[in-house]
Order: structure tokens, then sequence, then C-alpha cells
């Protein structure tokens, strides 16, 4: 029996350069940025004191009924934000013979914020002679800890609002492969639907890590830009003098549909996912595989799914963090699988203005590949000014440019060796 196709019928999205899909894409079109500093906790004394940050946004202002999720961390909040947009693009808010049990959920979603300013006043309050003494943590954690908002950090608790706001009744799943998440998600949901285990998949990532242990985390491990004289020139994929990326939060939601129930109801499809590929480094927990053997698989395996070539593919949404290493290992990826057309074919980072987004950064360059190719323009690598001899790609420096884009591969390549790929090509019959 033949796979279903699968096609993308809506798209939402919240993030440092907007609260939708359309202000973002203009923004980047503009070589706007995202970063500035840190203003969600005091991060003046950090080897990072900048970030990328979602600003201004309420969610009574983009969700109905907001009040129902009050206990919801800061990313589901912006994922309910996009997940609305991305509903409302879709027409499914009025298909009125929407059987809801053939809708499910797959996210990429990352843990949920804890309250540190709660969790050290326990600690202080109950360290005693050198230690903490457990008897007291336990009687003070009783009567201070909001159980609702400590289920928030469960990383599946966003799927479950998700399916409370929709009343989404199908199959429901998470998955949190660090960066590479919300690419392997929607890669996995398209996967529900070839199978015929749903007809509608609300598929993307939510991620917010701007917080004291997140920015310590990634500090100690040298991964973040430390620019801090230049926030707004700190993300620079593929540049010569990058130090680092520049963390970043948000959520971006896609509506994925089997293509015959989508032709059916009239929905206007955006764009086919037809390819999809994941591979594992089995290297180093923090390090790439130096020859970018995982990432090469991950995109090979993606043009045999989608039964292409290098020769189709326009455009290569790069997961480009502005790290030494990632950079470097995904341009010889490239290299490795695209041999000659490689020089041809272009490639940017719009981290380079958004900064990363973690579990949320594949769903959002998605986005922009589908936009690509509404427009055919492919947006830019902002900050690049000085070459490195071993990236040597055509990066699509400082500007955006018009092309012609029918089909385009998006990477994402995630902490532990996670590599995920996925395809699209414009709609067509």
């Amino acid at each position: 029996m033949s796979k279903r196709r699968v096609v993308i019928t809506g798209m939402g999205t919240v993030n440092p350069l907007g609260h939708d899909v359309e202000s973002t894409w203009r923004a980047m079109l503009a070589c706007a940025n995202g970063v500035s500093k840190t203003e969600l906790f005091d991060a003046s004394t950090y080897p990072t004191t900048f970030s990328a940050q979602v600003k201004g946004y309420r969610l009574a202002d983009h969700v109905p009924q907001a009040d129902l999720h009050q206990t919801a961390g800061r990313h589901c909040q912006f994922a309910l934000g996009a997940a609305v947009q991305a509903w409302a693009q879709s027409g499914l808010d009025s298909f009125v013979n929407l059987d809801h049990t053939r809708v499910g959920v797959y996210l990429g979603s990352g843990e949920g914020s804890l309250d540190f300013s709660n969790f050290v006043s326990l600690l202080v309050d109950a360290w005693k002679d050198g230690k903490v003494d457990t008897r007291r943590w336990a009687e003070l954690a009783f009567q201070r800890m909001n159980v609702h908002r400590e289920l928030e950090q469960e990383s599946n608790m966003v799927v479950a609002h998700l399916a409370a706001q929709f009343k989404i009744r199908g199959p429901a799943f998470n998955v949190l492969t660090a960066c590479a998440a919300s690419t392997q998600a929607i890669g996995e949901a398209a996967l529900q639907i070839r199978r015929g285990d749903a007809d509608v998949m609300i598929t993307g990532g939510a991620h917010s890590m701007i917080h004291p242990f997140g920015v310590t985390g990634f500090n100690r491990l040298t991964a973040l830009s430390q620019r801090n004289d230049s926030p707004e020139t700190a993300s620079r994929p593929f540049d010569l003098t990058r130090d680092g990326f520049v963390l970043g939060e948000g959520a971006s939601i896609l509506i994925l549909e089997d293509y015959d129930t989508a032709q059916a109801r009239g929905a206007k499809i955006l764009a086919e996912i037809v390819g999809y590929g994941s591979s594992a480094d089995a290297f180093r927990i923090t390090d790439q595989d130096p020859e970018g053997d995982g990432a090469a698989t991950s995109m090979r395996s993606a043009l045999a799914d989608a039964k292409l070539t290098v020769d189709d593919i326009d455009y290569i949404s790069a997961h480009g963090t502005g790290t030494k290493q990632n950079d470097q290992v995904e341009t010889r990826a490239v290299k490795a699988v695209f041999g000659q057309r490689a020089a041809k074919v272009p490639v940017s980072s719009v981290k380079s203005m958004v900064g990363h987004l973690i579990a949320a950064a594949g769903a959002t360059e998605l986005i922009t590949c589908v936009l690509a190719i509404r427009d055919q323009v492919i947006p830019p690598t902002t900050n690049y000014a000085h070459p490195d001899a071993d990236c040597d790609l055509d990066y699509v420096p400082n500007k955006p440019r018009e092309a012609k884009v029918r089909v385009c591969m998006s990477n994402s390549f995630g902490f532990g060796g996670q590599n995920n790929t996925v395809i699209i090509r414009e709609a067509g019959e």
C-alpha cells in the first residue's frame, strides 16, 4: 500500500522577532535582530549577559479562554499562541465534521523553568549544620510548593495544554532531543499521518531556557557567545569570528494533514513534507562527530525518503548555531552529501537574527522554508563579515536573496548526537 501524502495547512510562531508568522518574516527579510540585554533575570555577573527574548507577549491577547492555562509555563504560553494561529490558518476551527479522535499532537517541547526563588528560599530555610535538613525541607515544601506549577516542569505538559485547547483525542507525544527536537517531532508526526494513525497532527516545538540554570549550563559548556559589548552582532553563524550561539526562546507550530483529507475540505495547502531522515552520531555527548558522518546520514536518509537527489534541493536551512564546531561539521556534512553541487546550493541560518530557540528552533526554521517557497526569497545569514576557510559554502550573507525555490531541506542537530532533517516542496498536485 502506498504511503499517504502529508501537507502543511497551518503555521504559527511566537519568537523574539515577532508574535506571528508574517511579522517574523518581515523582520527576517529586513535583517532585524532579536538579541538584547537579558531582562528575565539579573545576568549582569554572568559570562553572557544577553539573550534573544520574547517581549510584550500576553497569553490573553492571543488565546481564547486563556484562564484555562493559568499554570502554564512560559514556553507553553508561547506554544498556545502559536497553535491558535496555525489552527485558524488551517481552517480546522470552522470544519464541523472534524473527527477529533483522528487528530493528534506531536511536539518537541523542552522542560518548564523552575521557580528558582521559591526553590532557593526552601534550601536556605531548611539548611542546618552545613546541610539540608530533609525533614524540615519536606515540611516546608508541602507548605509552599504549588503542585500544579510543579507538574508544569514535565516536558509533556505542553502537549496536554494543546490537546485541551483544541479537544484533541488522537495520539499525543512529546520528544525532547535537545536542539533537534521539533524537527524530529515534525518528521515523526508526518509518519503518523503516512501510516494512517491520524489525519491531522499539531506539531512543532516550544522552549524557554533563559533562566539562571539554563544560562549557567550553557556558559559552563562554553557554548554561548560572550560578545557582551555587541549583543546584536553576537549570533554570527559560519563567520570566522563566531564564539558561540545566542540563547533564545519561543514556539512554532505547524498543522500537518493527509493530502486527500485537506483537499476534500478545500484547505489551502502551504507545502508538502516529502522527506524525513534521522540519525545518531554515536560519538560524544556534547560534541558532534567531527567528520559530520551522523549529519550526512540524516540528510541522505531524508533525500532517499523523498526520492530526490541533491540536484533537486534549492535551499538548505542550516542548523547553523554559530559555535566553532557545529558550523564546521555541518559544512563538511553538506559537502559530503552534495559533492560538487554543495557550492551552488544556498545555505543560511536564521539563528543569526532570532537566536537559538533550542527545542523550538527546527520548527521555526521550517516555517521560514515554507515562506521561502511562497515568496521565492531566501532569508539571510546576518552578521557575516569574516569568511572562514573551513566554512566555504554560499551562506546568503547579510541580505535576503530572490531565487527559484521549490524544494527546501531543513537540518537540526542536537546535544547527544541527535540529527534530524526534513525536506519540503511547493504545494502541487
